[in-house]
């Protein structure tokens, strides 16, 4: 193996190790219906044209990880936030995450949407708490503000504002 390959199959299995980390217990905890196999979509989509429904634990959850992002993110783009800063931010995150995926009670469809926006919030959470060397902390606060926009476009949340000047 190359060492360019080893490279990406160490970071491949480093964010597989993160997130199993961050969702394994709250996905352990969930009811043996709740499922997770491969014919999972790897596109956001929206409902045959509408947002997908919702329940109250992954609207407060969701509010909470764009309240955490959205203040810090003009720091970020400043290049004013600290290691430190980027993990705790991450971890205050990564516990948000943890409570949708422990109470997720969605429909199947809505539920395997839901988790590419997880997804990609875990990556950039990852990427905050300094373990993607290809992904710049600061683009990793990008990367969940953009998750969490994605989040508010596709699914049916009455209360959700958009997280302005993401780029």
């Amino acid at each position: 193996m190359t060492p360019r390959l080893a490279k990406q199959f160490l970071s491949a299995l480093a964010a597989a190790a993160f997130g199993t980390a961050v969702l394994g217990t709250a996905v352990a905890a969930q009811p043996a219906a709740h499922s997770h196999d491969a014919s999972a979509p790897h596109q956001l989509t929206l409902n045959d044209g509408q947002k997908w429904a919702t329940d109250e634990p992954l609207r407060t959850g969701m509010g909470r990880i764009r309240n955490l992002v959205e203040p810090e993110l003009a720091a970020a783009h400043a290049g004013k936030l600290s290691a430190a800063q980027y993990k705790a931010l991450a971890a205050k995150i990564e516990t948000e995450v943890g409570g949708i995926v422990a109470n997720c009670k969605l429909e199947p469809k809505a539920d395997a949407m839901l988790h590419l926006v997880i997804a990609d919030i875990a990556e950039g959470a990852d990427a905050m708490a300094g373990k993607q060397p290809k992904l710049r902390p600061a683009l990793g606060v990008v990367k969940v503000a953009q998750a969490v926009n994605q989040y508010g476009s596709h699914f049916d949340d009455a209360g959700f504002k958009p997280i302005r000047n993401v780029h």
